[in-house]
């Protein structure tokens, strides 16, 4: 009898469990066809992923067979023509979790995933993901498909974006790669120089590994505003750059204008409005001639910028900002929790 009632147990619990499988069925074919190898060293401790609740049924959100082999074949399955490069790809998490509300419930995953090329001297970083995305039961009943799908789109993202990055001058070695991102950082000019080169930076790799393009000298307008960057002839406007250092100060191209670089030791970090990083209106800010232009233009603490009217000038002053780091192995912002929420 209790052998029974045990089976009935456990038969119950296999029905209660779900899975939903990871598609990787989106395109990530290789236009340039430079890839020889590809490889996935998936270094989580833990493989599972996760589960959310549907209908009172848990759902784990799987790969088919694992994820090395699953993501290999999705790549060697749209890349039938081979190149000379020998590319990794590191999956370092890859975690989902839901977080139960009064009414709702919200689907949370968290992807950090990173891309090598393998030279014969060891890796060389190329580019990586480092995303947190969420899902409402109130936009979407299916949390698990909707979880699963958002898996595909970044490891998508993450591979399309790697075939047109540079690979990192800088190599370490296999047993290096769990702690690539301190012993690259530590290899970064730009975090250790102690006088930084005036001149323009036209990605995020040329500032942090501090090489400005060569023979450009920066312009300023009549108000000491900074319009351009000139070389003979050429005329580029300071917003096609990333970021610049005038008079031995580093500051960060931004959609309103600019803004001064700080660094501390956790890193490179700008102070920052909501609105100066995501103008609700782009339309309120524009470039003539390689400067920023408004109706009203304005130096907002250490911003340059242009707003619309005095009225929301007068607001961005009146609100204080906040530190936003810079990632220094994508050049992208990282943005604290709650960022640009009212307390």
């Amino acid at each position: 009898m209790k052998k029974t009632f045990f089976f009935l147990l456990f038969s119950v619990f296999l029905i209660a469990q779900k899975t939903e499988i990871i598609d990787l069925s989106k395109s990530i074919k290789d236009s340039k066809n430079s890839i020889r190898n590809f490889t996935v060293i998936d270094q989580r401790p833990d493989k599972a992923i996760g589960s959310v609740i549907f209908h009172k049924d848990q759902v784990n959100i799987v790969f088919e067979k694992d994820a090395v082999t699953d993501i290999q074949e999705w790549f060697y399955k749209d890349n039938k023509v081979r190149g000379n490069n020998d590319f990794v790809l590191l999956l370092e998490s890859l975690n989902i979790t839901e977080e139960k509300k009064e009414k709702y419930t919200i689907g949370k995953l968290e992807v950090r995933a990173s891309t090598f090329i393998k030279k014969s001297d060891g890796y060389h970083f190329v580019y990586r993901k480092d995303t947190v995305a969420e899902v409402s039961s109130i936009k979407t009943p299916y949390l698990a498909q909707s979880l699963a799908k958002k898996v595909t789109i970044v490891l998508t993202d993450l591979i399309k974006n790697s075939y047109n990055k540079r690979a990192w001058d800088y190599n370490i070695s296999e047993s290096e790669l769990p702690n690539y991102t301190t012993i690259l950082k530590d290899k970064l000019d730009i975090l250790k120089t102690g006088e930084l080169k005036d001149g323009v930076y036209k990605d995020y790799y040329s500032f942090f590994t501090h090489n400005p393009e060569p023979d450009f000298v920066i312009q300023t307008n009549n108000k000491e505003i900074v319009t351009k960057a000139v070389k003979g002839e050429e005329k580029v406007p300071i917003r096609n750059f990333y970021a610049f250092v005038y008079n031995g100060v580093a500051y960060k191209v931004i959609p309103v204008g600019y803004v001064e670089i700080f660094r501390d030791e956790m890193g490179l970090f700008i102070e920052v409005k909501k609105e100066e990083l995501f103008p609700e209106n782009s339309s309120n800010y524009f470039f003539i001639g390689g400067g920023v232009v408004g109706l009203v233009a304005s130096v907002v603490g250490n911003v340059a910028v242009a707003a619309i009217d005095a009225s929301v000038a007068k607001k961005r002053r009146g609100m204080a900002g906040t530190d936003v780091s810079l990632d220094p192995f994508t050049g992208h912002y990282i943005l604290p929790e709650n960022f640009g929420k009212s307390k």
